[in-house]
This record gives C-alpha cells, sequence and structure tokens, in this order.
C-alpha cells in the first residue's frame, strides 16, 4: 500500500520569527518513504534539521515578517496491515523494566500521574495486569470522553479531560497515557499521520492524529484510545512524553495561522 502524506500552512509573522517544526515522518519510518516529505517553504528559507531527544526530526526556520507557507508532500510504503493485537503481551515489575522507559512512567505537562493515582487504582487494580489492562484503559477513555472538534482546547490536562468528559485524540491520549503510568505501566504519545483507510469517512477536515504507546512484554505495542480499533496506515511523526514535546510548531513571537491542511490518502494503482 502507498499512502500520500502532506501538509500545507501558512503563517503571518509581524516580525522575523523563529520557529522549530516537528511535522517529518519518524527515523522509525523513513526506509518507508517512496517520496520524500521534505519541509519547503515559499518564500524559500533556511532550514536547519536536528534531532530531539525523542529521536524526532526537528528542523529550525526563521520566519520571515509577512507570509510563510509550509509544505511538504510524501509517499509511504505501509504494509496495509491493522495494528498489531497481542493479548498475551506482559506486565513487567516495575524493577525489571528497562531504564529508557522509566521517563514514561513519571508525570508530565498534560499527565498528572500524582493527582490521578488513587482514581486509576480504584477504576482499574482488578483489571488482570498486562495487555487487558491497558485494554481496559482504553475501553475507559473511548467511553468516558465525548469526541468534539469544538471542545478542542490545548491547555487541557489528562485529569481535566476525566473532569470535564469531553475533548479531541490527545485528551483521549492524554487520559490513557496517564492511567497506564499510574498503574506502573510506561505510556508514550505519538503523532502523526492517521486516514481513514479501511474505515468510513469520518466527516470532518483531515488533521493530524494522536495515540500512544504502551511497553508490554519487552516492546512497544500501539493503542488508540480515541478509535479503540486497530487501524491501517498509522504513520508516526514524533513521540514523547506528552503533547508539549511534539508539537507540530513552536514559534517564537506573535504570528496568525491563516490556513491549516493535512493530508492523507492511500493512493489507487495506477
Amino acid at each position: 500500500m502507498r499512502i500520500r502524506v502532506g501538509y500545507e500552512f501558512v503563517y503571518e509573522c509581524h516580525q522575523p520569527t523563529p520557529m522549530i517544526l516537528t511535522l517529518s515522518v519518524h527515523p522509525t519510518r523513513a526506509r518507508d518513504l517512496i517520496v520524500s516529505d521534505e519541509i519547503r517553504t515559499d518564500p524559500p528559507v533556511a532550514i536547519a534539521e536536528y534531532r530531539d531527544l525523542f529521536d524526532n526530526r526537528c528542523h529550525r526556520i526563521v520566519a520571515p515578517a509577512g507570509e510563510l507557507r509550509i509544505f511538504a508532500d510524501g509517499i509511504v510504503a505501509d504494509s496495509g496491515e491493522l495494528d498489531s493485537v497481542v493479548p498475551s503481551a506482559i506486565q513487567h515489575p516495575v524493577e525489571e523494566l528497562p531504564s529508557d522507559t522509566l521517563v514514561f512512567l513519571l508525570g508530565s505537562r498534560y499527565c498528572e500521574v500524582d493527582l490521578m493515582l488513587d482514581t486509576a487504582w480504584k477504576l482499574f487494580e482488578k483489571t488482570p495486569p498486562g495487555w487487558a489492562r491497558v485494554q481496559a484503559i482504553c475501553d475507559f477513555a473511548h467511553g468516558h470522553v465525548a469526541f468534539g472538534y469544538e471542545h478542542a482546547r490545548a491547555s487541557r490536562t489528562a485529569r481535566e479531560a476525566h473532569a470535564e468528559k469531553l475533548g479531541v485524540c490527545r485528551d483521549y491520549t492524554h487520559l490513557a497515557v496517564t492511567l497506564c503510568r499510574c498503574m506502573n505501566i510506561p505510556a508514550r504519545y505519538c503523532t502523526g499521520y492517521l486516514g481513514d483507510i479501511g474505515v468510513p469517512a469520518a466527516p470532518y477536515p483531515m488533521d493530524f492524529s494522536a495515540w500512544f504507546e504502551a511497553y508490554l512484554g519487552g516492546r512497544w505495542h500501539t493503542f488508540d484510545a480515541r478509535h479503540n480499533t486497530p487501524r491501517i496506515g498509522r504513520v508516526l511523526i514524533a513521540r514523547g512524553r506528552d503533547a508539549a514535546d511534539v508539537p507540530i510548531s513552536t514559534t517564537f513571537g506573535p504570528n496568525t495561522l491563516k490556513k491549516f491542511s493535512v493530508v492523507t490518502d492511500e493512493l489507487t494503482a495506477a
């Protein structure tokens, strides 16, 4: 399967404005790129690439005063298979976890592990540890939060999503990630492309999507509390502790986002 991925943003800046962009397909999918999703701008500006603490591809630019168009158009080869389901994947005791997973047990900007411990244990203490427990958490988040783009709020935390019972995909993900960490299961936030492949088209404009990975049975597994069903065609862009680690753009000055569009389409054979 081939999937076209891309985006187009138009920013208007009042003055030259430094930006960090986290928009490129993750290095773990680099070998799947048939056509590179190289970042381009109009007018052209200098672009410098670096890897952040979580090995995400990031780019630095200085947007000039006025309008700047940022865009990319790539093609990714994908297996066409659904997200894997491994009910036998075990939960590891904390003392046996690899050291590099421990940061994903801790509280973070949007994931108040300390404040949700009691809630998590009341809800999930009697669930079987391992895959079944993470799935129970996804089931809870999926049923507890009402989806709607009108509910989007960039500052909403997991605890607030739990209390308000509404949100968008990042809120489902923050809630599930936090509950997993409360139950001593490492969980990390993911963002990327997820088109309507193999499912009815959603009645919303295409956007980037959020899901998470939980460490079970010696490796990371994909879970999606928003959709709560295996999906086809996820293309990872970035991972982190929560959404604060993987914003699509970070701007260091006043600006207006005048256009935002995302493309994720399966390409049919010629």
